[in-house]
């Protein structure tokens, strides 16, 4: 989507802040024995309060309303019968619409204390996104989003999943521009131009490097090789300054 007056740009705002608000009180309400179904049906809840519609159950006919994804699993897990425990690693990815726009965002939480390893994974996974939407601008290379994401990754010490990419959003989950590398890439000679759409969202491991299916379900993610992975997602919109980031909690 490429954002061309300000009813369109309140109108994903609307969206970015349910989205923003139901991935930080799922987070809040987490506790040890708690089921990833639980939590999926309070953030169901909040969508339904706000009006909005879960993206991928209404798109892809995902079997959750949002993805809790839990310590080995990386993405797209389904909500059901597993407990969480003190100590895991949550990441949590709610998008949705309302009023035909959509928005995306995500984050990676730790139930109680992490080890020390994970904690500063998770603040460098937050530090690797902001960098990312800090290459958001008009007449700037997408693929400057991942060459900045991937340096920064390399002189921490990291691995970036390379097959899980941010994308095109706004009057649908997945749209043009279509997928955008978090990661280095060359040949991708695409720009970024004023009002355009788009997710910001790599998943930086200690380790690896490809997401794959697992025998069992269709959806869920796990790293090859199996390694700890965080992710930190939100919507931008492009102008010609500073990105303006859509999924805040307000």
């Amino acid at each position: 989507m490429t954002i061309t007056n300000e009813d369109e740009l309140e109108g994903l705002q609307a969206i970015g802040r349910i989205v923003a608000n139901t991935l930080q009180g799922m987070a809040a309400a987490m506790e040890p024995g708690m089921t990833t179904r639980e939590l999926d049906q309070l953030g169901r809840q909040m969508l339904d309060q706000e009006g909005a519609v879960s993206a991928p159950q209404a798109t892809y006919d995902f079997p959750g309303a949002t993805c809790i994804s839990v310590n080995e699993e990386i993405a797209h897990g389904i909500p059901g019968d597993r407990r969480l425990a003190r100590g895991d690693l949550v990441n949590i990815d709610v998008s949705a619409s309302r009023g035909g726009y959509f928005a995306d965002t995500g984050a990676s939480f730790g139930l109680g204390p992490l080890r020390p390893s994970l904690e500063r994974l998770c603040r460098d996974g937050q530090q690797a996104t902001r960098i990312g939407i800090a290459q958001v601008g008009h007449g700037k290379p997408l693929a400057g989003i991942g060459n900045a994401i991937g340096a920064f990754a390399r002189r921490r010490g990291y691995t970036l999943i390379r097959n899980l990419a941010s994308h095109g959003v706004g009057r649908a989950l997945h749209e043009e521009p279509g997928e955008i590398a978090t990661w280095p890439t060359r040949g991708d000679r695409r720009c970024i131009h004023d009002g355009l759409v788009m997710t910001v969202e790599p998943f930086l491991s200690r380790g690896g490097t490809w997401a794959q299916t697992a025998a069992g379900d269709d959806w869920t993610l796990y790293g090859s090789p199996q390694a700890p992975v965080v992710q930190y997602e939100h919507t931008v919109v492009a102008t010609r300054g500073k990105a303006i980031v859509v999924t805040l909690p307000g």
